[in-house]
């Protein structure tokens, strides 16, 4: 299938995806925490979930499945291409009345996204990506932030990341931090030019990475993980060894001012 066709197909599940988390009031909405310290989960994100993983698969009934909000199954490895969905990523901003949560919504075929979709109805965004067609905000064309020196850059991190045993030297960069919590609103900024980098050195789940890669890197911009490696996914254990993604002048800066030994971030 052209990936340009499963963009179309995740764009409409978005808009409906969209349109179903917007009847639930976040912080009004029944929400339980996970186990494992996994973090909460709504009755909007089942609602929303349930809503995708009936109609995706209908579409496209030889792909694998692999959502935050279902019970994973073995049987995607053996799958070409597999849905990767967040139904909604920073669910604790949803619950908490925040409009920065986002609907993110990929396919990988071979273990590379091909198509992706990230929407926060709240915000009227629909970013949008198709391998080899560029990246889109709202149908307009986006792209990465011109050069500009590491101290200069807008990086979206949480503050453990600057803790000393992650750098060389045991200093981070100087650079201009800022936060958002949704990690695939995080990178669709960067995509944007609206952000220089964004920087996670915990393992992190491939449903919030998945749609965001595709976008940043048609946006013209570089992603691996916090060691430098290519991100793939659909991998056995869904997990990611850290995330760096950024311009392609601020990324090896980043990468070279990370100590390689360093334990990055327990958890996920």
């Amino acid at each position: 299938m052209p990936a340009v066709d499963d963009l179309a197909l995740l764009v409409r599940a978005a808009e409906k995806a969209g349109d179903i988390a917007l009847q639930y009031s976040g912080p009004s909405a029944r929400r339980w925490d996970k186990p494992d310290g996994q973090g909460p989960v709504t009755e909007a994100d089942l609602a929303v979930n349930a809503m995708l993983e009936d109609r995706l698969p209908q579409s496209r009934p030889d792909y694998g499945w692999l959502s935050e909000e279902s019970e994973d199954s073995a049987t995607r490895l053996g799958k070409t291409r597999v849905f990767i969905i967040d139904p909604i990523d920073g669910t604790r901003s949803f619950a908490e009345g925040s409009r920065t949560w986002a609907h993110s919504l990929a396919v990988a075929d071979q273990g590379e996204i091909t198509a992706a979709v990230i929407y926060l109805p709240q915000r009227e965004l629909m970013y949008t990506a198709a391998r080899g067609a560029g990246a889109f905000c709202n149908g307009r064309p986006i792209s990465v932030a011109p050069p500009q020196a590491l101290a200069e850059t807008k990086v979206l991190t949480a503050k453990p990341n600057l803790a000393p045993q992650h750098w060389l030297g045991g200093t981070a960069p100087d650079f201009l931090r800022s936060y958002r919590p949704s990690l695939a609103y995080r990178l669709a900024r960067v995509a944007d030019g609206g952000y220089g980098a964004m920087l996670t050195l915990r393992r992190s789940w491939e449903w919030d990475i998945a749609a965001g890669d595709l976008i940043l890197r048609e946006a013209g911009g570089q992603i691996s993980d916090r060691l430098g490696a290519t991100l793939r996914f659909n991998n056995a254990t869904p997990l990611l060894d850290g995330v760096i993604a950024a311009t392609p002048d601020a990324h090896p800066a980043l990468l070279q001012a990370l100590d390689p030994q360093g334990p990055g971030i327990a958890g996920h």
